[in-house]
């Protein structure tokens, strides 16, 4: 690194990437004034949406996690029945949620009163462990639904997991806000669920700088869907209201950058896929692996990310807002790493924070291949039972990954990561 000096334009970990057909269709909506959460553009991004995705129906919603609040919403009513008003869909019910994965996955499920119980995360793809939703059924034969994510754009085994809540007579929720694209058996990552939550956050494959769709295969789901979304207006000449509504639906004006997005989400696959490569070949003498690409599966690569080898790793130490390490000669750690990033003004981030470690779900209960896992991080600590999430959130962190990015600032970074381990 003597002869490397700091870049002179941020490298980041994700940002949009613009092409000139979203000013376009943005323009359209002006000069038509359809400016609010009807229009053309709308139209356009659920219909692409649903064919992109493999599924009949998609509805445009403000955001990924009002797709998740409307399915959870609708998956509760139809399990258990309407709620009363005071309550939501799900009160005292427990939910399999995902726990290696982003709060939006799970929040929807607390938002309608359920209780999340975590489910520990497969070594090999870094996503749901079919292995231990098994277990947790055996735990809770009673729970009758599952909320599921695809991590980084690198699909697990979806198709397992609905075949297991299949088996178990319980709905999927699936949260592919992350894998757009992505294809498990040639089969669109979206379109395993019963229902499904994709994402056009601002540093997604494709983005509307916000939005997001639900997808379905169940025209009653699709209404009730966009009917909630609009306050739950009845069908009457005044405005008459029977049950809570929420203001959720996409703007005409945020579905006309999403419409200009989607031709080119092969092409920002392609651009992630070589990035994601790039850094395999780059990382090929260190003791470090990339995110695992499960047989079957087409990942969109979204986030390249990378783990290292635990007899590698320096002593590291994190509590809920700092990090502190020790460095070793030929060792480092994530904070190292993520510390240099940002010395040299590039931009990585940690792997996410299972949800079992998080201050607000630390007593809920979290299930293992080997059972319960209430409590069990101190054990993980100290090396008594296996916590897959822990680990690859103590070893992991996501590289930078903006499919702007050069090759010549890819390579800098990859000279940055090859410096901590000296």
């Amino acid at each position: 690194m003597s002869n490397f000096t700091r870049f002179e334009n941020k490298v980041w970990l994700a940002t949009p990437t613009m092409h000139g057909d979203e000013m376009k269709y943005i323009q359209q909506a002006y000069e038509t004034n359809w400016m609010s959460t009807v229009g053309e553009n709308i139209n356009e991004v659920e219909r692409i949406a649903a064919e992109k995705a493999e599924m009949k129906y998609a509805v445009g919603l403000s955001c990924c996690t009002a797709a998740l609040h409307l399915a959870v919403k609708h998956a509760g009513e139809s399990l258990y029945g309407k709620p009363a008003v005071s309550h939501g869909a799900l009160e005292g019910k427990r939910v399999f949620c995902s726990d290696m994965t982003f709060d939006a996955t799970l929040n929807p499920v607390v938002y309608e009163g359920g209780i999340p119980v975590f489910i520990d995360t497969e070594e090999s793809s870094w996503n749901m462990d079919p292995l231990a939703l098994e277990k947790a059924f055996e735990m809770y034969p009673d729970v009758k639904l599952v909320v599921s994510a695809e991590l980084y754009g690198f699909p697990g085994r979806m198709d397992l997991i609905k075949q297991i809540c299949q088996k178990h007579g319980a709905l999927l929720i699936e949260d592919a806000a992350e894998a757009m694209g992505a294809t498990i058996h040639g089969k669109q990552c979206g379109s395993f669920g019963d229902y499904s939550a994709i994402s056009y956050n601002g540093n997604k494959i494709i983005t509307g700088s916000s939005g997001g769709c639900l997808l379905t295969n169940d025209l009653e789901v699709a209404n009730k869907a966009r009917k909630w979304s609009t306050q739950a207006r009845e069908n009457a000449p005044w405005y008459q209201h029977e049950e809570v509504g929420y203001n959720y639906r996409m703007s005409n004006v945020i579905a006309s950058v999403v419409r200009g997005q989607y031709p080119y989400l092969e092409e920002h696959i392609a651009q992630k896929k070589a990035i994601y490569e790039r850094y395999k070949e780059g990382f090929r003498d260190l003791p470090v692996q990339m995110n695992p690409i499960t047989d079957g599966t087409e990942p969109n690569y979204w986030l390249s990310c990378m783990i290292i080898d635990k007899e590698y790793m320096c002593k590291q130490v994190r509590d809920d807002s700092t990090a502190l390490f020790v460095k070793v000669s030929g060792k480092t750690c994530p904070t190292e790493i993520l510390e240099k990033l940002a010395e040299y003004n590039a931009e990585g981030r940690p792997i996410w924070k299972p949800m079992h470690m998080q201050p607000m779900y630390r007593m809920h209960e979290f299930v293992t291949r080997e059972g319960s896992g209430r409590c069990r991080t101190n054990a993980y600590i100290e090396g008594r039972v296996t916590d897959v999430g822990a680990d690859i959130f103590d070893r992991g962190l996501c590289l930078p990954s903006d499919n702007k990015m050069t090759e010549w600032e890819q390579d800098g970074v990859i000279e940055i990561v090859k410096s901590c381990f000296k």
